[in-house]
């Protein structure tokens, strides 16, 4: 069980992490921890997560008031504290605005095609949560249909919202988002994805549900894309549906005559 100074230093460790990897800028991002039934841990609004001190961190209760600190608690944090109401397993949660990440987030487009087995494993998919004002009461109405099954969330026109069992996993799933983000991006620049089977993708939320202990049940990975649901899709060219609406066109003109 670490002590809250171990927290404290974790969390200006990776806000410096997240600040050095680019995945937020200026004052963006915050990074909370759960110190127990009663208290969070949070970033303080108005600061750097890469120039943050020990001293600067502030407790709050679960409603969100300050307890301790000489600044202001994020000014997201409502968006933390119904992750932790809603996921008794998680202990710290991460926001930041990776750029590749943030920009299938501004795309309204998930990450939830199977070409990476290890995004599989660690967080399954990764939906798009619909738009909501940073810093406002809308966030959390926005997120928390799609927290229960995922670890992960796009934040439409906004960021990345990961969280886990200790701050250590929240931000490993930050940094498997934005690496699949790249992934994905460069597939999709190359004009071809390969999709794991249903069958692969089973083995490998077998694998998932081994390595997610904290997770009850069966860890699932809804929204998934693979092999199978991507065949089912039919995908043509601009020049292609022109051509298929011409010849229906004449076809129906034919009919007629």
């Amino acid at each position: 069980m670490k002590t809250e100074e171990e927290h404290r230093r974790d969390i200006c460790a990776v806000g410096r992490w997240l600040h050095d990897r680019a995945y937020v800028a200026s004052t963006d991002g915050n990074i909370s921890v759960r110190l127990d039934a009663h208290r969070i841990l949070t970033s303080p609004t108005g600061i750097s997560k890469g120039m943050m001190t020990c001293d600067d961190i502030v407790v709050t209760d679960l409603d969100g008031k300050r307890l301790t600190g000489r600044l202001n608690p994020s000014s997201e944090l409502a968006m933390h504290l119904l992750i932790y109401r809603r996921r008794p397993d998680v202990n710290a949660v991460c926001h930041a605005h990776p750029p590749t990440a943030t920009g299938y987030a501004a795309a309204g487009l998930p990450l939830n095609r199977a070409i990476l087995a290890e995004l599989v494993v660690c967080l399954g998919s990764i939906p798009v949560a619909r738009y909501g004002t940073p810093g406002t009461p809308e966030l959390t109405p926005a997120i928390e249909p799609l927290l229960q099954n995922h670890d992960a969330i796009l934040m439409a026109n906004h960021g990345v919202v990961t969280y886990g069992p200790d701050l250590m996993t929240a931000f490993f799933h930050m940094e498997t988002a934005e690496h699949f983000a790249r992934v994905s991006l460069v597939a999709t620049l190359l004009g071809k994805e390969v999709l794991l089977s249903g069958k692969d993708v089973e083995k490998l939320l077998a694998i998932r549900s081994r390595v997610s202990p904290q997770r009850p049940g069966t860890v699932s990975a809804p929204g998934l894309v693979t092999s199978e649901s991507e065949s089912e899709h039919i995908t043509l060219t601009r020049d292609e549906l022109d051509a298929l609406i011409k010849e229906a066109v004449e076809n129906d003109r034919v009919s007629r005559k």
